[in-house]
């Protein structure tokens, strides 16, 4: 991995960055997975990259569900697993049952062996998908093959960094989607019942709390979400931080009066 400096300011994003170009190198994130995070990375400037208060409220619901699930399953890709396998890992000891799958659509069998593989390296258990054996009906791609024990017979499916063809399907099937997606325009936080606007590992470590603090379980009992609610309160706070990014920096010197084009001289008539 490329040396970083950790006084860069943007230390944090460099290293996610040199994580998933590594992992790109290795076979396990495709090249468009790489765009894919340059453009969730640019909606969290918008959201000071921060966790805002309607997203903490969409995970504390997201929580509450996963509790009350059946048949829980977490769906990954390339970048998920590249990103956030520990969390991963840690969000299953703290809800035992809940399932992993993996789930491509750029899929070859090698690729989906070695994403199981950093899984299962983080503490992941029981990693299903690799040798899928059931098929989301109505779905083209290949993200439409699925494992019989995991997303084709759950309840709740958890799609972190997903497209909004599988989301769709997924609910035309009876099932109960919570997305994580950076972008609230999209089509997967769209069609989400709960969508979180929020930075993947930030968005699953406070999920792994929530569910720790969870209250009882409550099986197959959900309570509603005002999905469309959260997603206009992400993009009103992304608007206040492109008001805020668009005020003059505290560098920029003011501009001298002799030169302000808002004072414009008046011409001189000739007699």
């Amino acid at each position: 991995m490329t040396r970083l400096s950790p006084r860069h300011p943007r230390y944090a994003s460099l290293r996610i960055r040199a994580r998933l170009a590594e992992s790109a190198r290795k076979g396990i994130v495709v090249p468009e997975g790489l765009i894919a995070h340059g453009r969730a990375e640019a909606f969290d400037y918008f959201l000071g990259e921060r966790t805002t208060p309607s997203a903490r409220e969409a995970i504390r619901a997201a929580a509450t569900w996963l509790v009350n699930a059946e048949r829980p399953v977490v769906s990954v890709n390339g970048n998920v697993a590249s990103l956030a396998a520990s969390s991963l890992a840690a969000l299953q000891r703290v809800r035992p049952g809940l399932q992993v799958e993996v789930n491509l659509f750029h899929r070859t069998p090698g690729r989906a062996a070695r994403i199981a593989r950093v899984l299962t390296d983080a503490g992941v258990h029981d990693v299903l998908g690799v040798r899928p054996t059931g098929r989301i009906p109505g779905l083209p791609s290949d993200r439409a093959h699925v494992d019989r024990r995991g997303i084709l017979v759950a309840d709740v499916c958890l799609v972190p960094l997903e497209d909004g063809d599988r989301t769709e399907a997924l609910q035309a099937m009876g099932k109960r989607v919570i997305a994580i997606d950076l972008n609230p325009l999209s089509r997967t936080a769209r069609a989400a019942d709960i969508p979180i606007i929020d930075e993947l590992t930030r968005a699953l470590d406070a999920l792994t709390r929530e569910v720790r603090r969870a209250g009882p379980r409550r099986p197959s009992e959900f309570d509603p979400f005002d999905a469309r609610g959260a997603l206009r309160a992400a993009q009103a706070a992304m608007a206040r931080g492109l008001q805020r990014a668009g005020g003059r920096p505290r560098s920029e010197p003011r501009a001298s009066p002799r030169s302000s084009p808002a004072t414009p001289r008046r011409s001189r008539r000739t007699p």
